[in-house]
């Protein structure tokens, strides 16, 4: 069995409001995904992450997205390339300032809710961000869903790239996530979610909503931190993983 990371999307809490328990999260999984404050996370919030993630030893990235607070970044946003470009390295910016300061850095970027889905099929949208992080730091991976424009574009500008496979979400046949807005999307289920996950280490192969099966390449496994009973979920499949011989390492 290989070794693979685990991710969470963390520090998405803002202002008064707090959103998964970044505190537990943070002793299971090996990447920290923190919000960079356009769609989630103000600036003590994103100090509190980044100090936190660098005390347990976590791999922090940027959580990068489009600028959508009220959506919490999950309406996709018509926005010319170059401006795009910006608002990624802004973020970039932003939360390294804070990283460095918890004594630590940013590895990596991946894009967040409809910002991740442009990237997945959009060139244009993949290119605008790989080159915010090249232009930032060209020793940042890029993680983001196998078979992508976004780790196309990557490779193509000489920025290393990592693929990720989501434990709690369904699929569909082309190899996308299924929706929100549909029935079964998120998966709640630990069992299922464990016996999937460590099907694909094992075999190679992930099922999709119809049967299909998938097989995509696979360095991280994200976990949702505002699933409901993520905490669980996510030390219920690292404690299987390790049973299992999987070692759970981070990428970068």
């Amino acid at each position: 069995m290989p070794a693979v990371d685990l991710n969470a999307d963390l520090g998405e809490g803002y202002g008064v409001w707090s959103l998964g328990d970044d505190e537990s999260l943070l002793s299971i999984v090996t990447s920290a995904n923190v919000a960079c404050g356009f769609h989630a996370g103000d600036p003590s919030t994103i100090r509190r992450t980044c100090l936190a993630a660098a005390r347990g030893g976590v791999r922090i990235g940027a959580q990068v997205s489009y600028p959508d607070l009220p959506g919490f970044g999950r309406r996709a946003m018509a926005i010319p390339p170059e401006e795009l470009r910006d608002i990624v390295l802004y973020q970039l910016g932003a939360l390294d300032a804070f990283a460095q300061v918890a004594g630590t850095e940013v590895a990596y970027v991946k894009p967040h809710g409809a910002l991740y889905h442009a990237c997945w099929d959009d060139r244009v949208s993949a290119r605008a961000v790989v080159e915010a992080a090249i232009e930032y730091d060209p020793s940042l991976v890029v993680l983001g869903p196998s078979g992508s424009q976004l780790l196309a574009e990557a490779e193509r500008i000489g920025l290393e790239q990592a693929e990720e496979v989501f434990a709690d979400r369904s699929y569909t046949p082309d190899g996308h996530l299924v929706a929100r807005s549909q029935p079964g999307s998120v998966l709640h289920d630990a069992e299922t979610v464990i016996s999937r996950m460590i099907r694909l280490l094992d075999e190679g192969s992930l099922t999709a909503v119809d049967g299909t099966e998938l097989r995509p390449a696979v360095r991280s496994i994200c976990v949702h931190s505002d699933t409901p009973g993520a905490v669980e979920l996510a030390r219920g499949l690292r404690g299987a993983l390790e049973s299992s011989g999987v070692g759970i390492h981070s990428f970068c």
